[in-house]
């Protein structure tokens, strides 16, 4: 049985299943495999007892509404009515007959899923955990228990992330200013947004603006505002950044990229707390804190003469360096499962990784960072929705000298020399282009606790007697490894 069944298969829980169905060899067909795998089936004939049930039974247990291939265009539609009245939080998935299945007719949007008769195991788990997966992710979208500021903040565990956490909560609720520096998608706006979360300015404007996106000769404007006439185009007054962000937080990103007499007129603001608009010589006081960000090496900078020494001594009051994903690779399960509630909160559906998978991404170099995680997750949501994504399934960039369980069985073997002279032994033969080996040694150890762990029950503590580790010690193993989310219910 394939890996990606076997997790599916671990985070199905068992529920019940409604059948929409009068054909009774159909449903005792069905009844068999469902019993099987520990889930009810209860069947209806029509359309008012489907509503009936819905309404009695408890919606927390039904996980689906499966429908017959039988039902007429007319029924279709009532059914689609029935679902949305009664249980918007239930999938409804569509049983295809052959000729169905072979025309790929199915029933349009709600459903989610079709299963082809005669089914096979596998094409039925990873429908039954699909449709588990939509009904979390709507109530998720229901509760409204996640607040946006959880995706402000800074998720991992690692020593490097924990510092920075640490530093924000030091400055936050002063009125220094502060330069966040980094590579590109590190997050550094991420931190300038924290930091005006957890400040008293909290209740006021958080203003951004990217200084390397605006054309210099726009970018004075654009921060101090202009009058009516003020140049060719300006037909109205317009507030700047400065005064838009009064009482709160100016977030100055790509500072690196602000032209030199830009510098000037910047340095004089942060002098003296007061400006003009473009076109005007009325001085306008401001009280906004300043939070500046760069992907740049500014003191090199000032060695070649493209920023101004007296503009960073002033703006580096407090710096924050901000690491790129690659020294953080331990936080990169909890950014996982932070970037999938991220789209379950917005509604562009869902997706799991195993294990295996998330552990094949911390052995990636991330040139592009948590950005670049974040377009993967939300890649692999719209390839595999609500599905359950194993290391064969990334993309072939992630997967370069992962050797998998699966792939280190296909090798091919060679003998070498014993321990003792004269004896041989055989061995799988290194590929040609060589493995990472402590990704693969990685692979071996999660493999053995996860091994550990189903022939334990999921009881942490049995589990570790037989790996002979401590109880503490494999508890800090599931988090490296991002098994939390699987055994989230087990006895830790």
């Amino acid at each position: 049985m394939e890996s990606k069944l076997l997790e599916a298969l671990k985070m199905l829980h068992n529920g019940c299943v409604l059948l929409l169905d009068g054909e009774q060899e159909r449903i005792d067909y069905l009844r068999v495999i469902f019993h099987f795998i520990d889930f009810e089936l209860e069947a209806v004939s029509n359309l008012d007892a489907l509503r009936k049930r819905l309404v009695e039974r408890n919606k927390d247990q039904c996980t689906s509404v499966m429908v017959g291939p039988d039902l007429s265009s007319d029924e279709k539609i009532g059914l689609q009515s029935v679902i949305k009245e009664e249980a918007g939080d239930v999938a409804l998935l569509q049983l295809l007959s052959k000729d169905e299945s072979s025309s790929g007719t199915h029933i349009e949007s709600p459903c989610i899923g079709a299963l082809s008769l005669p089914t096979q195991y596998e094409e039925l788990i990873g429908l039954l955990y699909k449709a588990q997966l939509f009904q979390e992710n709507c109530r998720n979208q229901n509760s409204g228990q996640r607040p946006l500021e959880l995706f402000r903040s800074l998720s991992g565990n690692s020593r490097a992330t924990k510092q920075i956490n640490k530093m924000i909560e030091q400055v936050a609720d002063t009125e220094a200013t502060v330069l966040v520096l980094g590579e590109s998608g590190t997050g550094k706006e991420v931190v300038a947004r924290k930091l005006h979360y957890n400040s008293s300015r909290r209740g006021k404007p958080f203003v951004p603006v990217n200084c390397g996106a605006i054309p210099a000769d726009l970018l004075e404007s654009e921060l101090f505002g202009h009058e009516k006439g003020a140049f060719t185009g300006a037909i109205s007054a317009r507030q700047g950044r400065f005064e838009m962000a009064d009482g709160g937080t100016l977030f100055l990103d790509e500072i690196g990229d602000m032209s030199m007499p830009m510098q000037v007129k910047l340095l004089r603001v942060l002098q003296e707390r007061s400006f003009e608009r473009v076109g005007s010589n009325k001085t306008i006081q401001c009280n906004v804190r300043i939070i500046a960000a760069t992907h740049r090496n500014l003191e090199e900078a000032i060695k070649e003469d493209r920023f101004r020494e007296d503009l960073y001594y002033r703006l580096n009051v407090f710096p924050i360096e901000m690491p790129p994903l690659r020294e953080r690779r331990d936080d990169i399960p909890v950014l996982v499962n932070d970037l999938i509630a991220r789209i379950e909160k917005e509604k562009r559906g869902s997706v799991r990784l195993t294990p295996a998978a998330v552990m094949a991404l911390t052995q990636f170099k991330w040139p592009g960072n948590v950005r670049e995680l974040a377009n993967l997750i939300e890649r692999l949501a719209i390839l595999y929705p609500y599905g359950v994504v194993d290391v064969k399934d990334l993309p072939e960039k992630f997967r370069v000298g992962i050797v998998t369980p699966e792939s280190t069985c296909d090798l091919p073997e060679v003998t070498i020399s014993g321990e003792e002279p004269g004896i041989v032994e055989s061995v799988p033969r290194l590929p040609n282009e060589g493995i990472d080996l402590k990704t693969h040694l990685n692979n071996l150890e999660l493999n053995l606790i996860r091994q550990a762990l189903d022939e334990s029950d999921g009881v942490v503590a049995h589990a570790a007697k037989r790996l002979n580790m401590r109880r503490t010690t494999l508890v800090e193993k599931l988090r490296k490894f991002g098994l939390q989310r699987t055994h989230e219910t087990t006895n830790i």
